[in-house]
């Protein structure tokens, strides 16, 4: 009995490595592809992509898209902080009652296509072009609300665990206001939720294409596609750079997750 329980967990791990293997190179594979094609010959491409300065005289439109889209993550990541975290707080201490619809209200745009929210829209954005013209960083009202069911979860995760209403009474009892039970009491304590929200916005708002192309926005996704048609190799780069980029946030989100749980525990 002793054997074929063995013999059993010995065939699971080696079919647990070849789904690793097969899984990592279905991902690695197009990466060391684009890596090769972007170094083929004797490409400057990687060398002009750091340098800022001749990288926005060779290709203008390509540095614009790059400051837009970090523009547009900032301001959505503050935008979307700002509305969210308190109005999760206030609705556990305060109005238990609409948590359900806060959270359907919250995770309603997951539900809708890209293409749609556009058609949604585009009369509101008619009017946002009237009052504040057609800077791109006015695609941060529309990221606000496409991010809402990321930063939504990550916050209430880190609300479900900790005892905000304690906490809140504690405080309380001890003379402190409603704004300083948030900011000073709860805030800290959901610090790692807060970053991981933070994150997701980031990158969902750096790999955003629909949106932008169809109300006639520039970010950098935007820029990759008009690059494409002139230039392949330095479109692939910024593709990859913006890749890895991702990568690195989402990496730093599990990390702070590990972190998170060995605090806890």
């Amino acid at each position: 009995m002793a054997g074929v329980i063995a013999r059993r967990r010995r065939r699971q791990r080696v079919l647990r490595w070849v789904v690793l293997a097969v899984l990592g190179a279905f991902f690695v594979l197009p990466l060391v592809a684009m890596v090769e094609f972007t170094t083929r010959g004797d490409q400057d491409t990687w060398r002009l992509l750091v340098d800022w300065p001749l990288l926005s005289q060779t290709y203008p439109a390509l540095a614009d898209g790059i400051v837009a889209s970090l523009g547009q993550a900032g301001l959505t990541a503050l935008l979307m902080l700002v509305l969210l975290v308190p109005t999760a707080i206030w609705v556990r201490l305060r109005l238990p009652g609409l948590r359900r619809l806060v959270e359907f209200i919250c995770l309603l745009p997951l539900t809708i296509p890209a293409i749609v929210l556009v058609v949604g829209l585009a009369p509101v954005y008619a009017w946002v072009n009237y009052l504040l013209g057609g800077s791109a960083l006015t695609l941060t009202f529309a990221y606000t609300v496409l991010v809402l069911p990321f930063a939504y979860r990550a916050i209430d995760a880190g609300l479900s665990a900790i005892d905000v209403p304690t906490l809140a009474e504690a405080a309380r009892s001890l003379g402190a206001g409603w704004g300083t039970v948030i900011w000073r009491v709860v805030l800290p304590n959901i610090r790692s939720a807060v970053l991981s929200a933070a994150f997701l916005t980031v990158a969902l708002v750096l790999g955003e294409f629909t949106i932008a192309s169809l109300l006639n926005r520039t970010n950098l996704q935007v820029a990759i596609n008009f690059l494409g048609k002139s230039s392949a190799t330095m479109s692939v780069a910024v593709s990859l750079a913006t890749l890895l980029l991702v990568f690195v946030l989402l990496l730093l989100l599990s990390l702070l997750g590990a972190r998170r749980r060995g605090a806890g525990s």
